[in-house]
């Protein structure tokens, strides 16, 4: 079986968001899909992904960790975010195809099945109005979701150039004042996780960590920029609750210091981007050997939902997967066959590779250009800050 065609497409379905996918097809009719990270910048890591097919036509699909390899050092320099990213959308597929090829679940092949369902949170929205938040929560609770996340709130203001203002102290009071209402309203037993999203400093961060204490929170992401994990060693020195970082990093070189020198309690390893299942595997057992469980990042499509959830399938060191809607809620038409959901839990299907199947027909309908920007987020002083 040859590699014989690579078919990247950006869509833009239900969900709202860019999805960059690939279709992989082989010369005995199989396919695989894969999808890659970093729609933001989708020209490029479409290019990336034409780029590295030069690499792929005419190989075996089998060959996963040399093809891999290749596509990482081929260039000289270390494939950084784009190319990763592209990379990650293709070692996808190539493992969907494996799965396909040997009529074994991608899951089975990975070192699975250690557990039976995996245990999802789910997004919560209007973070900036508190009302409408409780109100979110309640919805996702009635769904049967155990677990919500929503992410560090900002303020409705905008200054007058038209951009978003997010004060820092503000934000921490009020974010304390929704968890304190969400802790009364449901109780104890609904996990809340809480995505800072890069946008506070050490100082700041410290504080956060301080006023949610008492909440037991199951763990506050990205309170840091993601450029240096080094600055996670001054935090982890006042935090008790749990820290998740990793959304951003890139392959296992990216969590080296996190992981080694245990400055993280949950690593959120992001499928499209840190170079695909072969890249993460790695990473999940090195995570495993300093007591580090996986949260994968998971904001994309159905295809990386799938192979976010082989993933945990196969490791045993899973905190929750990140699903911000119940699956195969969206885009049906688009992908047919998607994951199944349960009451908060994943539940993938005993069928060869990923158990996604895609319309292409129907995929060229919701063909994008890619590329666009997240909104601009400024302090009051007008300095800008991460979205």
């Amino acid at each position: 079986m040859k590699i014989v065609k690579v078919n990247p497409i950006c869509i833009k379905g239900q969900t709202g968001r860019a999805q960059i996918i690939v279709k992989v097809d082989t010369d005995v009719g199989m396919y695989g899909l894969g999808e890659a990270g970093i729609p933001n910048w989708g020209k490029s890591v479409i290019e990336a992904i034409n780029h590295l097919s030069e690499l792929l036509i005419g190989k075996d699909p089998f060959q996963t960790e040399r093809l891999w390899q290749d596509m990482f050092r081929r260039g000289f320099f270390p494939a950084d975010r784009v190319y990763s990213s592209a990379i990650s959308a293709l070692d996808i597929a190539l493992w969907d195809i494996k799965g396909k090829a040997t009529e074994l679940p991608v899951y089975k092949l990975l070192g699975g099945p250690l557990r039976d369902k995996i245990v999802c949170y789910t997004h919560c929205n209007d973070a900036g109005n508190t009302e409408k938040l409780i109100q979110s929560c309640g919805e996702k609770i009635e769904q049967g979701w155990k677990f919500l996340r929503w992410s560090q709130p900002v303020s409705g203001d905008v200054n007058s150039q038209g951009s978003s203002i997010f004060d820092p102290l503000e934000s921490i009071d009020l974010v304390e004042s929704q968890v304190d209402q969400v802790r009364k309203i449901y109780g104890k037993k609904i996990q809340i996780c809480l995505d800072v999203h890069t946008r506070l400093d050490t100082a700041n961060s410290i504080t956060l960590f301080k006023v949610l204490e008492k909440y037991r929170l199951f763990f506050i992401e990205d309170p840091l920029r993601a450029e240096s994990s080094r600055s996670y060693r001054t935090l982890s020195k006042y935090s008790t609750t749990p820290i998740a970082a990793g959304e951003q990093w890139v392959g296992k070189w990216g969590f080296r210091e996190a992981v080694e020198e245990e400055l993280i309690q949950y690593a959120r390893i992001d499928l499209c981007i840190v170079g695909g299942l072969t890249e993460s595997l790695k990473i999940a057992h090195w995570c495993e050997a300093h007591y580090i469980d996986i949260v994968p990042h998971n904001p994309w499509g159905p295809i990386s939902s799938a192979a976010c959830a082989a993933l945990c399938m196969s490791v045993t060191n899973v905190g929750v997967l990140e699903m911000p809607e119940i699956p195969g809620s969206l885009d049906q038409d688009i992908f047919p066959v998607q994951l199944i959901w349960d009451k908060g839990y994943a539940i993938p299907q005993d069928v060869p590779g990923l158990g996604v199947e895609i319309d292409m027909d129907v995929a060229e309908k919701y063909q994008v250009t890619p590329n666009s920007w997240h909104p601009n987020l400024v302090r009051k002083d007008g300095s800008l800050t991460n979205w």
